[in-house]
């Protein structure tokens, strides 16, 4: 299955989304809590954004190939007096400067980060996912929520499920253990096969990782001649988009198969995302 959407398109969406994102939170308080990260205020979801995310990858296409460092890099101080309207302004800044670089940044070209992808087309994308996300947490942080664009979405759940969820570094190993959990968009027709299993490896630092449970992304192709997957997990795409990042409950979800490898399944997803954006 190819959810891949063209890297014009993962453009496209990364301004009519950050431009949503900046509208939602222009009128709303700057104090209202953030639903979905209780810790953060729509200002802080405001600066996150803008200095923590977008102006990080910016620096790193603008740096590329080379790997950022405390050395070379320095996040943005936030100024502890500035108004909400100030860092809306920083926002309209730095955003523009991001999709600038953005565009004079082939796809294809080397380009560091945290992933086996080590081209742009992998910032593309993933920023394309992160401020889909985080324009939905301004979109709960003022109730008014608006649809998620399904092509989007429907890649967003391969996103997650492959890249946070089923990536692996390069000195882990995975051994499937023949169950599959399948997950459908029924509105986009798409369907992206899991299989659980086990993965071993020792880090960098000597520390080994021996049978941890994990799970990978699989095509349809590496599963044998008549496989049934053992839980099939059926919704829209942007309702499981928004389950899977833990951003809405699983209403509308429906669930069948077997009951203990769902559970392990949930188990997985629900381990702590690290917020690598």
């Amino acid at each position: 299955m190819t959810t891949r959407l063209t890297p014009t398109a993962y453009l496209d969406h990364i301004r009519s989304e950050s431009a949503r994102f900046r509208a939602v939170l222009a009128d709303t308080d700057p104090t209202a809590p953030v639903p979905t990260a209780p810790e953060w205020t729509a200002a802080d979801l405001l600066w996150h954004v803008a200095a923590e995310v977008q102006h990080f990858w910016t620096y790193v296409l603008e740096s590329r190939p080379a790997e950022p460092s405390s050395e070379t890099y320095a996040e943005p101080e936030r100024p502890e007096d500035a108004t909400y309207q100030e860092l809306l302004a920083h926002f309209d800044e730095l955003n523009a400067r991001f999709l600038k670089t953005l565009e004079q940044t082939g796809p294809e070209e080397p380009t560091w980060s945290w992933s086996p992808d080590q081209t742009a087309a992998f910032t593309y994308r993933r920023q394309a996912h992160e401020i889909l996300i985080h324009r939905l947490d301004a979109e709960l942080t003022a109730g008014a929520v608006t649809p998620l664009d399904p092509a989007l979405a429907a890649d967003g759940i391969d996103e997650i499920l492959d890249v946070f969820y089923g990536g692996k570094p390069e000195w882990a190993s995975f051994a499937g253990g023949g169950q599959y959990v399948r997950v459908d968009a029924v509105d986009t027709d798409t369907q992206t096969w899991v299989e659980l299993g086990l993965v071993s490896g020792t880090r960098p630092n000597g520390d080994s990782l021996e049978d941890e449970p994990d799970l990978s992304v699989v095509s349809q192709d590496e599963i044998p001649a008549g496989t049934e997957p053992d839980v099939v997990i059926e919704g829209t795409a942007a309702d499981l988009d928004a389950w899977l990042w833990r951003r809405r409950d699983d209403d509308g979800i429906q669930v069948t198969g077997d009951k203990d490898v769902y559970e392990r399944f949930r188990a997985l997803t629900n381990q702590a995302i690290t917020d690598d954006d």
